[in-house]
């Protein structure tokens, strides 16, 4: 096997499942564009009640010790080795033929925006030790992405812009990539060409799949809502929906970033009046990533002809028709059609950082998180 490969482990907002990607890369490290050939990729599911701790975690009002953090940091580490050494046994593909591991880890806290009223820093939190993964792979393991970006006055994320242009960047039109997990984010590509469009940006637009997420678990006991069949079953409450896209921060300029522990169920009911339906909660919810989307791109690149989108919300037929309606002349398709499985583009983005690291590059752009200025992202622990 090839010296350039690598894998990729996250698990993201809506804390779904382990996500693995084992990627080969050709073409020079640093290269504006380069081929990403996904070897293998797979899910794997969270051990339920581990899963359950996760998500209630990732509420803003979760209280938790030191000792629970500490542990949790080891057994979160535990199971992404496990998805490690599974992908390497389900793809045939032997630990010393992989270059390393681009760990994201699990965020539990993002924060990234000092709050000078409390004298609060800057702060993101993602649990998985590296040092167990290493150990327990004996593969060099890349993690710990996010904080030196914002240590350099960034916000952490998106981290894979850079990638998404070197992949998906047109010299023939303006394009977007969509990621569409617990929260969503775009990347913004103008037409290559055109030098005046401006840079490459990125951002997150708000909740994607993760609010519907945790209102079909709680109303449907499962743990997504399959083709969007709970939303459909609904109708929008106009008001409901009004009233959750005023919050404040919707209308924050880019650079911004957001998860879990801000758009969580807590928020969504703090907006209820208790005689709504749960089915139309769920298609409001829908709605509400569908519109939210749509007014940050409208806002930021109005010219976008091609959405491209990828992440777990590609798979809810309803989540994707109601974004082609609030996107009227723009094609929003899948990732899948550009030869990417929709599945796999985030992990196969830490192996890109992993890589980008072990060549000592930059893994941020400043134009997307706001950074001071380029920097190598995160840390290396040997085997």
């Amino acid at each position: 096997m090839p010296a350039n490969l690598y894998l990729g482990l996250i698990s993201g907002t809506s804390a779904d499942g382990i996500d693995a990607a084992l990627v080969e890369f050709d073409g020079p490290a640093g290269a504006g564009t380069l081929t990403a050939r996904l070897v293998f990729g797979r899910t794997y599911p969270w051990q339920p009640a581990l899963r359950a701790q996760l998500v209630e975690l990732g509420q803003q009002s979760a209280q938790v010790s030191l000792d629970a953090v500490a542990e949790l940091d080891v057994r979160i580490g535990l199971a992404f080795a496990d998805a490690a050494l599974q992908a390497l046994a389900d793809s045939g593909v032997a630990a010393a033929d992989v270059a390393a591991i681009g760990s994201h880890g699990q965020t539990l806290r993002h924060r990234p925006e000092a709050r000078p009223g409390d004298g609060a820093a800057p702060y993101t939190l993602q649990l998985g030790d590296p040092n167990t993964i290493a150990e327990r792979t004996g593969i060099r393991t890349v993690a710990d992405f996010r904080r030196r970006d914002v240590a350099a006055g960034g916000h952490g994320a998106p981290l894979l812009p850079a990638l998404h242009a070197a992949l998906l960047q047109s010299t023939a039109e303006d394009r977007a990539v969509l990621n569409l997990g617990g929260i969503a984010n775009l990347t913004l590509l103008p037409r290559a060409a055109a030098s005046d469009q401006g840079e490459v940006r990125g951002f997150d637009t708000g909740p994607a799949n993760g609010l519907m997420d945790a209102w079909c678990l709680r109303h449907r006991g499962e743990a997504f809502d399959r083709d969007g069949a709970f939303a459909a079953a609904g109708q929008v409450d106009d008001a409901l929906l009004a009233r959750l896209r005023a919050e404040p921060w919707f209308a924050l300029p880019p650079p911004k970033s957001t998860g879990r522990d801000q758009f969580h169920l807590g928020w969504v009911e703090s907006q209820l009046r208790g005689t709504e339906a749960p089915q139309d909660v769920q298609a409001t919810l829908l709605a509400l990533s569908a519109h939210t989307v749509a007014d940050a791109l409208r806002a930021t690149q109005p010219a976008t002809a091609r959405v491209i989108a990828c992440g777990g919300g590609v798979h809810n037929r309803a989540l994707m028709a109601a974004l082609a309606d609030a996107l009227p002349g723009c094609v929003v398709e899948s990732s899948a059609a550009h030869g990417l499985d929709p599945d796999a583009v985030e992990a196969m983005g830490f192996a890109w950082l992993a890589r980008q690291t072990l060549h000592g590059l930059p893994g941020n752009l400043p134009s997307v998180s706001g950074a001071k200025g380029p920097r190598v992202l995160g840390g290396i622990y040997p085997a």
